[in-house]
């Protein structure tokens, strides 16, 4: 039995095409705690919303005050972004926002 190969008189290429994906959108979850109990969160707020909104591609969806413990509360945020480059960049700018003492990844989940 002859082979499809054998059937043409120059040699037989066989391609195959895949579609690269762009790639996806993730949802990041950070905690940002306070330098101490007596920082404003709500006054950090603004100044976290202040910095997403000069951000590119990257969309604030929610924060929310969190207790941590004996009266100290945390930050958390969840905002959506290209998954690429990583959080360090925004996880460096808002540490750089007075009254923040840390500013840690929670969560990553591509969506």
């Amino acid at each position: 039995m002859e082979s499809i190969a054998d059937l043409w008189e120059e040699p037989l290429f066989i391609f195959f095409y895949t579609e690269v994906s762009v790639m996806g959108t993730v949802a990041v979850t950070l905690k940002v705690m306070p330098s101490s109990p007596d920082v404003d969160l709500q006054k950090v707020g603004k100044e976290i919303k202040k910095k997403f909104d000069s951000l590119e591609n990257v969309k604030l969806e929610q924060m929310d005050e969190k207790p941590v413990a004996f009266g100290l509360k945390c930050l958390e945020i969840l905002f959506t972004m290209p998954d690429e480059g990583g959080t360090d960049k925004i996880e460096a700018d808002l540490s750089s926002i007075e009254g923040i003492e840390s500013v840690n990844t929670e969560n990553v989940t591509l969506i």
